[in-house]
């Protein structure tokens, strides 16, 4: 009997991810929030459980509602402890409605308090700054570092139209290693094509590994 896209393919903590959301890896097809949601909650769970003190990863659902209800970010961070994290991650796309998933383009916003900075990592250069800038402002007043500095950090640029998803849980995986080994983002370099290139299958294994199923 065929599986229907809305039949779950994995239940894992708080994420469920239907066929239809699994099916984004098997193509050449945009990562939605689900996919990025879970892949966060995949590390903070699984991955860098032993430096929860230190990571906080902020799903896209979140993200979208801190960009567009400045005045209720303290609803959003206080229970996630943002104040006492190191490192946050915002994975922040160019959907311009507050009621729905969407948009078109993904990036990476990260802030390093070791280094009080705000750094935007951005696979199609230049495409979300005005998000990110915005996303930036409202963060550097919620977390009451009003000095913070922005930086547009040098990354991989992608070679599609389709990949920004996967550039970001990379970018995600090499800034974590990176955070651990020196303490801080500076001169964390970009991540290998190679990465790019076997990310959806490494993520498709991972689903297998927590039980789910792909077909």
């Amino acid at each position: 009997m065929a599986r229907s896209e809305r039949e779950i393919a994995l239940n894992y903590r708080d994420t469920c991810l239907y066929f239809s959301d699994v099916d984004l890896l098997k193509g050449p097809y945009w990562l939605n929030d689900q996919i990025i949601s879970f892949y966060f909650e995949y590390l903070e769970c699984d991955v860098f459980q032993a430096f929860n003190e230190r990571f906080l990863f902020i799903s896209p659902e979140v993200t979208q509602c801190i960009k567009f209800s400045p005045e209720d970010v303290a609803m959003f961070l206080e229970p996630l402890r943002a104040h006492e994290k190191d490192f946050l991650f915002f994975a922040l796309n160019d959907n311009s409605q507050v009621e729905r998933a969407g948009g078109s383009h993904w990036s990476l916003l990260v802030y390093s308090r070791p280094e009080n900075t705000f750094f935007h990592y951005d696979s199609s250069y230049g495409a979300n700054h005005t998000h990110s800038v915005l996303l930036t402002q409202i963060l550097m007043q919620a977390l009451q570092v009003p000095h913070a500095d922005f930086r547009q950090a040098s990354c991989l640029q992608q070679t599609n139209s389709y990949d920004c998803g996967i550039h970001v849980l990379c970018t995600v995986d090499l800034l974590c290693r990176m955070a651990i080994q020196r303490g801080e983002l500076e001169g964390a370099g970009c991540v290998s094509h190679e990465a790019i290139n076997c990310k959806r299958n490494d993520l498709m294994n991972i689903i297998l590994d927590l039980g789910g199923r792909l077909y």
